[in-house]
C-alpha cells in the first residue's frame, strides 16, 4: 500500500476574515500623505486594491480614495485613522466597499428617473437600497409598489410646506436614510432643509437653465433652435440649481426634432446623468472641493 501523500496547504489564499473597505479623505496638501496612508493600512493587514488621488493647486487641498482589503476591525482602523487625521488635518470617511446606501427618492409625476434607479438597483447592482418613495402626488405609487418600495404621499402647498418638510425629515430619520434623490421632484426645498441634507441630497434637472426657465422648457428650447440638450446632476444647496455639480450629459439635436422628441431625449439624458451621479456618490467616489466636486471615476 502506497504511503499517504500530504498535500501542502496554500499560504497565499485571502484571509477569510478580511473586509473590503473604501477610505476617502481630504486635507491640506503636503509631502508624505500617500506614504502615511499606505503605511497605516499595511500595518493593519491591508492590501490596497484601488487608489486614486488629486492635489488641487487652486485650493491647496489633497483628495484621496482608497479601496483596501484589511484584516483589522473597523474599530482598530478608525482609531488609527483618527490619529493620522490629527497629524494631517484630515476629513475622512470609512465604509464597507459596495454596501448599499439607504436611499429615499423624492418624485412628483415624471416616472423616468425613479423607474431607472429602481431598475438599476434590481438588475445592475446599483449600490443603493431604496427604502421609500415620497411624492407630493399619487401618480408614482403604482410604480413604487411594482418594485416593492414603500410609498408615502406627502402633499405640499404654500401653507403646508413646513409640515410637509417636517414629515420628510421624520422619514429620513426613522428610516436611517443616508441619501435623498430628487428624481424630478417639482418642489423647491427650503434653505433649512437644504442645510439639514447638505452633502447627501442629489438633484437632476435639464441643462437649459438659466436660459429657459419656467413652464415648457423644451418647447422654449425648440423655438430657439437649440443644437444640444443636456442634464445636470448636482448636490442640493440653498442656491436653487446651483449646487456642486457631480455629472452632466448632453445629446446633439437638429432642426428635424420635434418638441416631443426633445422631451424624450431629455428624459433619457436626465436618467443617465442621475444614475451615474448616484452610483458615484454611493461608491464614495465624490468628494467636495468647495463649490466643486472631485469625482474619482
Amino acid at each position: 500500500m502506497s504511503p499517504a501523500i500530504e498535500v501542502p496547504q496554500r499560504t497565499d489564499s485571502p484571509d477569510a476574515t478580511a473586509t473590503h473597505w473604501v477610505l476617502t479623505l481630504s486635507c491640506p496638501d503636503r509631502p508624505g500623505i500617500v506614504h502615511a496612508v499606505a503605511g497605516l493600512l499595511a500595518e493593519n493587514g491591508g492590501n490596497i486594491t484601488e487608489s486614486q488621488q488629486f492635489g488641487d493647486p487652486l485650493t491647496g487641498l489633497f483628495f484621496m480614495r482608497v479601496q483596501v482589503t484589511a484584516t483589522a476591525s473597523r474599530a482598530t482602523l478608525e482609531a488609527a485613522l483618527a490619529d493620522l487625521a490629527a497629524t494631517f488635518q484630515m476629513t475622512w470617511g470609512l465604509d464597507v466597499a459596495g454596501r448599499p446606501v439607504r436611499t429615499l427618492v423624492l418624485g412628483s409625476t415624471a416616472a423616468h428617473c425613479l423607474n431607472d434607479l429602481a431598475f438599476r438597483q434590481r438588475s445592475e447592482n446599483l449600490p443603493i437600497d431604496i427604502v421609500a418613495v415620497v411624492s407630493n402626488h399619487t401618480v408614482l405609487q403604482e410604480l413604487a409598489e411594482f418594485y416593492g418600495i414603500a410609498f408615502h404621499h406627502v402633499p405640499v402647498t404654500a401653507a403646508t410646506k413646513p409640515q410637509a418638510e417636517a414629515r420628510l425629515l421624520e422619514l429620513v430619520h426613522d428610516l436611517d436614510v443616508e441619501l435623498v434623490v430628487l428624481a424630478r421632484y417639482m418642489q423647491i426645498l427650503s434653505p433649512e432643509l437644504c442645510r439639514e441634507l447638505a452633502g447627501r441630497a442629489i438633484n437632476i434637472h435639464h441643462s437649459f437653465l438659466p436660459s429657459f426657465k419656467g413652464a415648457r422648457p423644451y418647447a422654449q428650447a425648440h423655438d430657439r433652435g437649440v443644437k444640444l440638450i443636456g442634464a445636470t446632476a448636482h448636490y442640493v444647496t440653498g442656491d436653487l440649481d446651483e449646487g456642486p455639480i457631480i455629472e452632466q450629459d448632453v445629446e446633439r439635436v437638429d432642426h428635424t426634432r420635434s418638441v416631443e422628441d426633445l422631451v424624450a431625449l431629455g428624459q433619457d439624458v436626465e436618467r443617465r446623468a442621475l444614475a451615474r451621479a448616484v452610483r458615484w456618490h454611493a461608491e464614495h467616489r465624490v468628494l467636495l472641493d468647495g463649490h466643486r466636486t472631485i469625482v474619482f471615476r
